[in-house]
């Protein structure tokens, strides 16, 4: 096969080539991914022209729990949705795919990263923290209940991306995370100045993956950041996620 002929390395990949790719691409097995409580799989997705690694999370794998209710993959693909609404860019590209292997489910870019980083340590490197302050802003939007310091991931262009975001966008206060660190500071800007475009509407492409009362919830998070654009501390109500890794 020749240089020209050759599937372009998924870094290459532009974000419409990726969307392009997920939706369409023939989706193969390669198996499941460990330690996570919920079945996920690493497949590879392929075109005529290109293939690439992804993250397949079917709904029929799904663990029951009491508080949040079943489709926590469409929770995913509504992160991702809220990332491009504030143009972060810090979800990986995410989108729903009803012919899974499985069933439907959510496909999501597999991020090539070194898996011995994670927040803890890449909070100690001051090239980072910008990047860790978005993110943590971006968990306060979404009421992330479930942000792990190993739900971190930094590729190897210094990019720094969060997976894992189906525990996100309950109506309650569920605020679970490690990221502390930055109590009292200013929100970053660009949390700030989505959070009032948030405010006044909700695109209609995320508030189609959440019920109505989600989505009042997500536009009362977003008025009280406009109002008060510092990050919070932890309270009594506000918990640590488990395993913190």
């Amino acid at each position: 096969m020749s240089e020209e002929e050759r599937p372009p390395r998924s870094a290459d990949l532009t974000e419409p080539d990726w969307s392009a790719l997920l939706e369409t691409g023939a989706i193969e097995v390669v198996g499941r991914m460990p330690w996570s409580s919920n079945a996920t799989f690493l497949v590879t997705v392929a075109d005529r022209h290109r293939a690439a690694r992804a993250v397949y999370k079917p709904g029929a794998g799904e663990r029951d729990l009491w508080d949040f209710p079943d489709g926590l993959f469409r929770r995913e693909v509504a992160a991702y949705r809220l990332d491009r609404a504030l143009g972060l860019g810090v979800i990986p590209t995410t989108i729903v795919r009803e012919d899974g292997p499985l069933g439907e489910g959510s496909l999501q870019r597999f991020i090539e990263a070194d898996f011995a980083e994670h927040y803890f340590s890449l909070r100690e490197l001051d090239q980072h923290g910008a990047a860790l302050r978005v993110i943590a802003g971006f968990d306060l939007l979404a009421n992330n209940a479930d942000r792990k310091g190993g739900h971190l991931l930094v590729d190897r262009r210094g990019h720094v991306w969060a997976i894992d975001n189906g525990l996100s966008f309950h109506v309650d206060a569920k605020l679970r995370t490690v990221m502390w660190d930055f109590a009292g500071e200013e929100l970053p800007e660009v949390i700030v100045s989505g959070a009032r475009r948030l405010a006044e509407a909700v695109p209609a492409e995320l508030a189609e993956l959440l019920s109505d009362d989600e989505v009042a919830a997500l536009a009362r998070r977003a008025r009280g950041i406009a109002k008060h654009p510092r990050f919070p501390g932890p309270t009594a109500e506000t918990r640590l996620p488990w395993p913190l890794v």
